[in-house]
């Protein structure tokens, strides 16, 4: 138990320090508070109003979010398998080659649908 001790230190003077900060700005925070700052925010124009499902996101939204996951996972995985390059086995190197492939079609498919297109 005696390694924990420290931790269990840092955490609980974590949440004290978190609770003294979150009553000092209840207390000493400004509280002047009008109806513009109830309203929705969107840059700085009066809010549209929207459909009855909440109105919809263009598709490019998605797209660009789509390859923002491929970009992020094969960063993920290419990362380790570069600093252990030297140390694979013939297999290793065959399954990322497939891998890669499999990013491939993903990236075929983003420019086939107009992602890699900024307008």
């Amino acid at each position: 138990m005696s390694p924990y001790i420290p931790i269990l230190g840092v955490l609980f003077f974590s949440a004290a320090l978190l609770g003294v900060m979150v009553l000092a700005s209840l207390f000493v925070g400004p509280k002047r508070y009008n109806k513009s700052k109830y309203m929705p925010y969107e840059c700085g124009i009066d809010p549209t109003p929207r459909a009855a499902g909440g109105g919809r996101f263009p598709v490019k939204y998605y797209i660009t979010a789509m390859m923002f996951l491929v970009f992020d996972i094969e960063i993920a995985f290419l990362y380790p398998w570069v600093v252990a390059f030297d140390q694979l086995s013939l297999f290793a190197i065959f399954a990322m080659i497939a891998f890669l492939l499999l990013l491939c079609i993903a990236y075929f498919y983003e420019y086939k649908r107009g992602g890699m297109e900024w307008d």
